[in-house]
C-alpha cells in the first residue's frame, strides 16, 4: 500500500468529528497533488500507481436503452461478476490502499448480490457508492441502505417524455420519481445523493438546466455536470444527435455561465470547480486543444467480464478470472500505464476532468473565472 494511501486511511475515521481540521488537510492534499503534477510533468518516474478508488462494473445488463449507451446491447453483452469474485476483488483493493468502492454497470441495481457487496466493502472500511439510473430504487433502496451504502450518483436524462425519449423506454420516469421519494423520505439522513446532469446537444439550453436543477432541489441532491463524450468505449452517437458542433458554442457558453452563477449562489450544492464549469465549451468543442494530464494512477476499474484496466476507457492490465487483482496491481505494466495515462497516450476522455484540472496549474489559470 502506498504511504500516502496508508496515511489517508489512518486519518479518515478521526476527521468526521473535526471538519475544520479535515478542510485544512484536504487543502494541503490538493496542494501536494498540484506539486506532484508539476514535478511529474518533468520527471515521469514520480508517476506511480496509488489507487484510491476502485470502480467495479458488476453487470453489463441494463433496464434502459439510453441513446448512445452500448451497455445492455453490444458492450460486454451478458457479462456479470459473481459475488465471490467481487468479494476477492474488494479484499485485494483494500490491501492495495483503496479507500472507496464504486459499484457500476450497466445498471448495478439489477445484480441480486449488490447489498452483500456493499456490506463487505463497508466491513473492510471502504466507502461504498453506486452509480445508477435510479429506476429500481423503490424496491431496492431499503436493503442497500441497511447494507451501509454511503452515497449514490444518478445520471439525469430529463423529465417526463424527455426521459422516455432519451432512455427509449416508457413509464420508467414515474419509477424514478417514486424511488427518489423513498430515498429522500426514509434514508436522506444516511445516504448522500448526487444528480449528474448529462450535458449533450439536446440539453444545452437554459430550460433543460432549470428542470434538472429543480429536480435536484426537489429530492435534496447535489448537482454535477456530466458532459457527453464519445471517447469511452461503451458510448456511441451513430445518429449524431448528441455530440456538439461549432454552431453550438454560443448555447454552451450560455449554459456554462448559468452553471457558474448557480455555483456562486449555491457552492454547497455544486461540488465541481468553477474552472471546470467555465471550461465546458472548450472541453466539448476544442477537445484536442485541452490537454490536461490524467490522474488515473489513483484509479482501478474492473469490468463485468473481469477485465482490469486503469480506467474504464483504456490501459488493460489483466483479468480477475485469470489471476487475482493483487497480482495485477503495482506491476511494471501497471506503472507504465500510469505514466502513459498522465502523458495522454490515450483517447483523452473527460473522465475525472475536474479532478485533473484542480491539480494542473496551467489549466486552472487558463479557465480561471
Amino acid at each position: 500500500m502506498p504511504t500516502r494511501s496508508r496515511l489517508i486511511r489512518t486519518l479518515r475515521p478521526h476527521l468526521d468529528a473535526m471538519p475544520r481540521l479535515r478542510a485544512i488537510l484536504k487543502s494541503l492534499d490538493a496542494r501536494f497533488e498540484r506539486a506532484q503534477y508539476f514535478a511529474a510533468g518533468r520527471v515521469s518516474a514520480l508517476i506511480r500507481p496509488a489507487p484510491r478508488q476502485i470502480t467495479i462494473a458488476i453487470t453489463a445488463d441494463c433496464n434502459l436503452r439510453c441513446i448512445g449507451c452500448r451497455y445492455g446491447r453490444d458492450f460486454m453483452t451478458g457479462s456479470k461478476l459473481d459475488l465471490e469474485t467481487v468479494l476477492h476483488v474488494l479484499d485485494d483493493a483494500r490491501k492495495a490502499g483503496v479507500n472507496r468502492a464504486r459499484f457500476f454497470g450497466g445498471e448495478p441495481l439489477l445484480h441480486e448480490d449488490l447489498p452483500a457487496m456493499i456490506r463487505h466493502a463497508k466491513s473492510l472500511g471502504l466507502d461504498a457508492y453506486v452509480t445508477t439510473n435510479a429506476t429500481l430504487l423503490e424496491r431496492r433502496i431499503d436493503e442497500l441502505a441497511e447494507a451501509g451504502l454511503d452515497w449514490m450518483t444518478m445520471g439525469f436524462y430529463g423529465t417526463g417524455s424527455s426521459f422516455d425519449d432519451y432512455t427509449q423506454t416508457r413509464k420508467h420516469f414515474e419509477r424514478l420519481e417514486r424511488g427518489l421519494e423513498r430515498l429522500r423520505d426514509r434514508w436522506s439522513h444516511k445516504i448522500e445523493a448526487q444528480l449528474n446532469f448529462v450535458l449533450h446537444r439536446r440539453t444545452a439550453d437554459l430550460e433543460s438546466l432549470e428542470r434538472a436543477w429543480g429536480f435536484a432541489q426537489r429530492f435534496g441532491m447535489a448537482f454535477s455536470v456530466d458532459p457527453v463524450s464519445e471517447t469511452i468505449p461503451f458510448f456511441a452517437d451513430p445518429k449524431g444527435v448528441l455530440d456538439f458542433e461549432e454552431h453550438h458554442r454560443g448555447a454552451l457558453r450560455t449554459v456554462a455561465d448559468a452553471l457558474l452563477a448557480k455555483k456562486r449562489a449555491h457552492p454547497e450544492r455544486m461540488p465541481q470547480s468553477a474552472e471546470f464549469l467555465n471550461a465546458l465549451p472548450a472541453l466539448l468543442l476544442d477537445h484536442h486543444d485541452v490537454q490536461i494530464p490524467c490522474d488515473a494512477y489513483d484509479l482501478i476499474w474492473v469490468g463485468a467480464n473481469g477485465v482490469v484496466q486503469l480506467c474504464d476507457t483504456a490501459f488493460p492490465l489483466g483479468n480477475v478470472h485469470e489471476r487475482p487483482l493483487r497480482d495485477i496491481l503495482f506491476t511494471a505494466e501497471h506503472k507504465k500505464a500510469c505514466v502513459d495515462a498522465f502523458r495522454l497516450q490515450c483517447p483523452n476522455c473527460h473522465c475525472k476532468i475536474d479532478s485533473r484540472m484542480r491539480k494542473h496549474g496551467p489549466s486552472l489559470r487558463r479557465f480561471a473565472v
